[in-house]
């Protein structure tokens, strides 16, 4: 994705990974139709780029995202259609993360509420800094959360306390929320980036092709039984077995050596 066509996210390829930053800085990074459009054209170009192992989200500026912007909500009047087109985006862009054949790691700088709080929520492993606040504000607000918050939050933290973080709005930083599950690691403000991307290189060694099977078996295993779970495993590990990168890792263990993957 060349700058040119993007405007609201900054893409930025590094080895083995790509980083993606929430670009409105001047509005702590409130979600537009824009944003949430890119967002989704960016996700879907990295999971077709084969030299993309993982994806990185972060904030630009003193923010994650902060949701909606509502001071763009407020200029000129959406149609009932508009409307419905604005909110099916969200859980359009929640769901291409949490489909996403490659895993993505959040990097939470500053706040991360409402839809930024959801697009924390649809990734698979989310950092935070120990200052960071992450907040569920829509029924405070007169509103409902989206983005598949009701199934992953619980999944996360506990029915009770999903329950706690929705129907109150409290913010929770990143110590706490860490503490609790929804964070997969609270550092300092200082280290975040260098944390988050050194766990994403670290991913990025790994097989693809094993890291999307298991990254479909762990999000659908909630709905399914264990006969049939352990029909997809064992499903799974049959597959493996039947490319390269299953030879490398072999080779590679009677080798005493690392692998090198290829994807194939």
């Amino acid at each position: 994705m060349n700058a040119p066509d993007i405007k609201t996210l900054i893409y930025n390829k590094r080895e083995g990974y790509v980083e993606i930053r929430f670009n409105r800085p001047h509005r702590l990074n409130a979600v537009v139709e824009q944003l949430y459009d890119e967002l989704i054209a960016a996700l879907r170009q990295a999971e077709t780029d084969p030299e993309i192992r993982a994806v990185l989200l972060t904030g630009e500026g003193r923010a994650f995202c902060v949701g909606a912007d509502m001071k763009e909500h407020s200029v000129g009047k959406r149609t009932q259609l508009q409307r419905r087109q604005y909110l099916q985006l969200a859980n359009d862009a929640c769901e291409t993360i949490f489909r996403l054949k490659k895993p993505v790691v959040a990097a939470i700088n500053g706040y991360a509420l409402g839809a930024g709080a959801e697009i924390a929520c649809s990734c698979d492993f989310v950092f935070m800094a120990e200052s960071a606040k992450i907040g569920f504000p829509e029924v405070s607000i007169g509103t409902c959360v989206a983005g598949g918050v009701t199934l992953f939050l619980p999944r996360l933290v506990g029915l009770a306390k999903a329950r706690e973080l929705i129907f109150s709005g409290i913010k929770i930083d990143g110590i706490e929320a860490a503490r609790i599950g929804l964070a997969f690691r609270a550092v300092t403000d200082d280290r975040l980036q260098c944390e988050a991307s050194d766990f994403i290189r670290e991913l990025a060694t790994k097989a693809p092709i094993s890291m999307e099977l298991v990254k479909k078996l762990l999000n659908n295993a909630s709905h399914t039984d264990l006969d049939a779970q352990l029909q997809h495993e064992l499903n799974g590990v049959f597959m493996c077995t039947t490319t390269q990168d299953w030879q490398e890792g072999v080779d590679a263990f009677a080798q005493k050596r690392s692998p090198n993957f290829k994807g194939c």
